[in-house]
């Protein structure tokens, strides 16, 4: 049975995995300083979902507050199934985790973005399955590499 938890820093090996099977391979000493600058942000979250103890996904969230309105939103940053169990549950999980979770904190929805990739189709076909809507575009400038 799948279980969904809070992230224990014991899990650090295992999300460092899970970033290779969403396309970005990281090192383990360059996550563990990532999770350290989230662990520390107050608005951020991260949930993992387990198998048998074993991680076998995981989902980020952070709690958005609007300047044009009143209210709370809940941001997908990063979401993960490891590659082997993708089909079988584990996405549907945790998003419905998060959807309860963001719920209790007053958040009016969730959102995320994804790339425009062929191999983001399969995802994107699952975030509509999932009531997810396209609204809008996302434009980037990046400072660095």
């Amino acid at each position: 049975m799948i279980s969904i938890r809070e992230y224990h820093s014991n899990d650090l090996e295992a999300l460092t995995e899970l970033m290779a099977d969403l396309g970005y391979p990281s090192e383990i000493n360059s996550m563990r300083s990532r999770i350290k600058a989230i662990e520390e942000n107050t608005s951020y979250y991260t949930f993992v979902a387990t198998l048998e103890e074993q991680v076998i996904g995981m989902i980020g969230v952070r709690l958005v507050y609007y300047y044009e309105a009143d209210g709370v939103h809940t941001q997908i940053t990063c979401f993960v199934t490891k590659k082997h169990y993708r089909g079988q549950g584990v996405g549907k999980e945790l998003i419905r985790f998060v959807e309860s979770w963001a719920k209790d904190k007053g958040a009016d929805g969730l959102s995320l973005t994804s790339g425009i990739k062929e191999d983001r189709v399969d995802a994107h076909e699952f975030y509509k399955k999932m009531g997810f809507k396209i609204n809008g575009y996302r434009f980037v400038k990046k400072f660095r590499g």
